[in-house]
């Protein structure tokens, strides 16, 4: 798991789920007197898919630098996948992408991502963790997908992205069942096992489903998780738990917190990226 160091003399921002709404970003890159020459952006995934603008974000994000870095969200990996020769959706808006003359280098430069980073006592990932995962847990399932999707593999994550996670679980299995873990978790059935297809509100969800972060191992080693993924459960706090997914690309905000002080900045979703132009 990757850490960046010595924030003393920088403002560090974690931004939420950006999905292509790039003027948007700019936006809140205004708002938050985002310097490139002393500040730091970390991104908590889904810089791509369903808002009009994912090459022009990508762009912008890898031509930062080591001013930028993120985490791997589920779109983020579904566009690597159509790049590996995947089906699309019908919901996609990923063409810019898989016709532009630098798509190898987005490419090559997006699958080298983490899938978690550690910051003093934070931890940034884009949905969550098994309750069950201590930090250390966390890291190794982290790296151990990151290592497959860094070879070059994926298309089979991709085609095993069904597999619910067991630790039962073994080969590629068990990696492809860790990545849904990481990038796609909301809340958990009351026997443990991982439900990820409710994407609703918390107070709607099945009877007995709690949140990942609830009973969390990492939470209670003390590690503060800042996440994104759950649009509906919007900008939230709880003890060991900050969620930055506002939903801008649905019509909502684009939320920025300064790392130092927890400061949150928000900008309403422009109208040209409503307009996809």
């Amino acid at each position: 798991m990757a850490c960046l160091c010595d924030y003393s003399m920088m403002a560090t921002w974690i931004i939420g789920d950006i999905h292509g709404c790039f003027a948007t970003l700019r936006r809140l890159l205004d708002r938050i007197e985002f310097d490139p020459e002393k500040d730091r952006i970390i991104q908590v995934g889904d810089l791509a898919n369903k808002g009009s603008k994912t090459l022009e974000v990508l762009r912008w994000a890898m031509n930062l630098g080591d001013r930028f870095q993120m985490v791997l969200g589920n779109h983020d990996l579904h566009l690597l996948a159509r790049i590996a020769g995947r089906r699309s959706r019908k919901e996609d808006t990923l063409d810019s992408v898989m016709d532009a003359p630098d798509r190898e280098a987005l490419s090559s430069w997006l699958s080298a991502q983490p899938l978690m980073l550690k910051v003093k006592d934070t931890v940034i990932v884009h949905a969550g963790f098994m309750p069950s995962w201590s930090l250390t847990e966390a890291q190794a399932m982290a790296r151990e997908c990151e290592s497959v999707v860094r070879a070059g593999g994926i298309g089979d994550l991709y085609d095993r992205r069904k597999v619910l996670w067991s630790p039962d679980l073994d080969g590629l299995d068990r990696t492809a069942a860790a990545l849904g873990i990481l990038t796609q978790i909301r809340t958990v059935r009351p026997d443990g096992r991982p439900l990820l297809g409710y994407w609703g509100p918390k107070k709607d969800a099945p009877k007995g489903a709690k949140p990942w972060f609830e009973n969390s191992t990492v939470v209670a080693e003390g590690w503060t998780t800042v996440f994104g993924h759950w649009a509906t459960l919007g900008v939230f706090h709880a003890p060991g738990a900050i969620c930055l997914d506002s939903g801008c690309v649905y019509g909502g905000k684009l939320t920025a917190l300064r790392l130092k002080d927890g400061r949150t900045v928000q900008v309403n979703l422009t109208i040209r990226d409503l307009m996809g132009e």
